[in-house]
């Protein structure tokens, strides 16, 4: 495969990783998040050692999942070494049984439990109405999907039955911080929107106060829900009851088929980055 297509698409994986501001300060991950849409899907390897990493090295770039994981010295959780929050980004060395070697991007190796790595993201195309499932770099499956009542545009507000064009699937990079197993349209897989960026553009544009700024902003540093109740809106997933039809009825959130539901449920875990364009 084109050492092009590689490049990109791990760029916007780790992108999608680095975006959430994994072991980084409050302003770089404004820096990140607030970055153009078109460098955001487009951007090549944030670390430079990496462009020339050959398949079998970029295959094996993984994130901590679920509610984070135990760094130990052996592989029998008899030597913990460190916590590993939630979405930090490791390299897989070699898995075996139930537990695979790792190294992080400050060089320390060790072991974690291999259900606490994946190699899943997601990349919602809203032009082309489809939903690409990633392992890594490689592309594994491709859905169709629905979107919200707005199709073009990026969301800003919060949309009503009064605000219909507000009803808008929002862009740019987020991640899955809860499941839902029973929600209104089957189960829902959501998101983190508002984000550190959304609040920043709310509060300079007066759609939210000091105080709701500073609750989503903890809220992406702890990997938490964010408030989904200001003006920015929130609740928006990936969720079922999708018509297959790439339609335009959601009031924000990505649909897809129930069987298609089922499948993305059983390789989605909390964590997963999700890039949105």
């Amino acid at each position: 495969m084109a050492p092009a297509f590689w490049i990109r698409t791990t760029g916007v994986f780790l992108l999608g990783l680095a975006m959430m501001g994994v072991g980084r300060p409050a302003s770089a991950q404004r820096s990140v998040a607030t970055a153009p849409e078109e460098a955001r899907a487009t951007s090549p390897f944030q670390n430079a050692a990496l462009v020339g990493a050959e398949e079998t090295d970029i295959a094996s770039l993984a994130h901590v999942v679920g509610s984070g994981a135990t760094l130990y010295n052996r592989s029998d959780s008899t030597a913990p070494v460190m916590q590993l929050p939630i979405r930090t980004p490791l390299r897989r060395l070699g898995c075996e049984q139930n537990w695979c070697r790792v190294r992080t991007d400050g060089g320390r190796t060790g072991y974690v439990p291999a259900p606490a790595l994946s190699n899943v993201w997601i990349r919602i195309s809203k032009a082309e109405g489809q939903l690409h499932v990633y392992r890594g770099p490689r592309l594994v499956e491709t859905y169709k999907m629905d979107i919200g009542y707005n199709t073009y545009a990026d969301k800003i507000r919060r949309g009503s039955p009064d605000r219909r064009d507000h009803w808008r699937t929002p862009e740019g990079p987020f991640y899955v911080v809860a499941k839902k197993p029973q929600s209104e349209f089957y189960k829902a897989l959501v998101l983190n929107y508002p984000t550190t960026a959304d609040a920043e553009r709310g509060l300079k544009q007066g759609l939210i106060s000091q105080s709701e700024y500073e609750a989503i902003v903890q809220a992406q540093e702890r990997a938490q829900m964010p408030p989904m109740n200001t003006k920015l809106g929130g609740w928006i997933e990936i969720h079922g009851e999708g018509t297959g039809g790439e339609t335009n009825w959601t009031q924000g959130c990505v649909a897809v088929e129930n069987q298609v539901m089922n499948t993305l449920w059983t390789i989605v875990e909390v964590g997963t980055p999700v890039l949105i364009e």
